[in-house]
């Protein structure tokens, strides 16, 4: 089982001009997480090396759903870069152990779970984004700042459902929709990053680049609310 993390490696890094090389990777990292989901009777979701093997996952498959758009047909350039980030990501899950504790009581309900997952679904919707706003940036055609708006739209829509799941889950664990942790206001932040690239798309061709240079930028908040909150804050949840 160990071996299939590397393979999703490979076809990430190596492969990842061809969607069906792309594809292996999500399936053989999607076997894996459901093998280790298997083995310690949970979903694998605690520690940076199943976060992180799933971030890359999720990237993949949102990649291979994005990329049948009509407006990325014969488009290569898209399946090499969100194959190389989602290897890349990979890549650093390797380098942490996987963690086979068993679930915490806090943490044993279905609305961790779905608060975890449509997170990290959001957060690989913004990382296809900020590919789009950059592709925007340089070779300046408008239509994948369309395809950054569609993306960052839904993102935003799953980030919203896994606040309000999170917030049920809070409540739950503690008794209180809210603790003004460094977690929860640094998500908070993102929330609303995103909602202000958004409204700004709405602006008018004047702020294409001012929202393309903020959809780059929302790729950067997202990663410290995930990975620099949890390695530099203290919070009542990490990872």
């Amino acid at each position: 089982m160990t071996w299939l993390p590397v393979v999703s490696l490979v076809c990430y890094l190596l492969g990842s001009c061809w969607r069906v090389a792309l594809a292996a990777g999500a399936v053989s990292q999607l076997v894996y997480l459901l093998l280790r989901s298997q083995s310690i009777g949970r979903l694998p979701l605690l520690g940076p090396h199943d976060t992180l093997t799933f971030f890359a996952l999720s990237i993949a498959g949102m990649a291979l759903i994005t990329s049948r758009s009509h407006s990325l047909h014969r488009t290569r350039w898209f399946t090499i870069s969100s194959g190389i980030t989602a290897g890349l990501f990979t890549l650093c899950a390797l380098g942490f152990k996987p963690s086979n504790m068993p679930l915490p009581q806090i943490l044993d309900t279905l609305w961790f779970e779905l608060h975890v997952v449509l997170a990290f679904f959001s957060y690989a919707l913004f990382v296809l984004g900020g590919l789009f706003c950059a592709a925007f940036l340089i070779r300046g055609e408008r239509v994948y700042l369309d395809i950054q708006f569609k993306t960052a739209l839904v993102g935003w829509t799953f980030f919203s459902a896994s606040m309000v799941a999170g917030g049920i889950w809070g409540y739950y664990a503690w008794g209180t929709y809210w603790l003004w942790t460094a977690k929860e206001l640094w998500t908070s932040i993102l929330w609303l990053f995103y909602a202000l690239i958004l409204h700004l798309r709405l602006k008018g061709a004047a702020w294409d680049r001012v929202t393309a240079w903020m959809g780059i930028a929302g790729v950067a908040v997202m990663l410290f609310t995930y990975l620099g909150v949890s390695m530099l804050m203290k919070s009542s949840h990490s990872f």
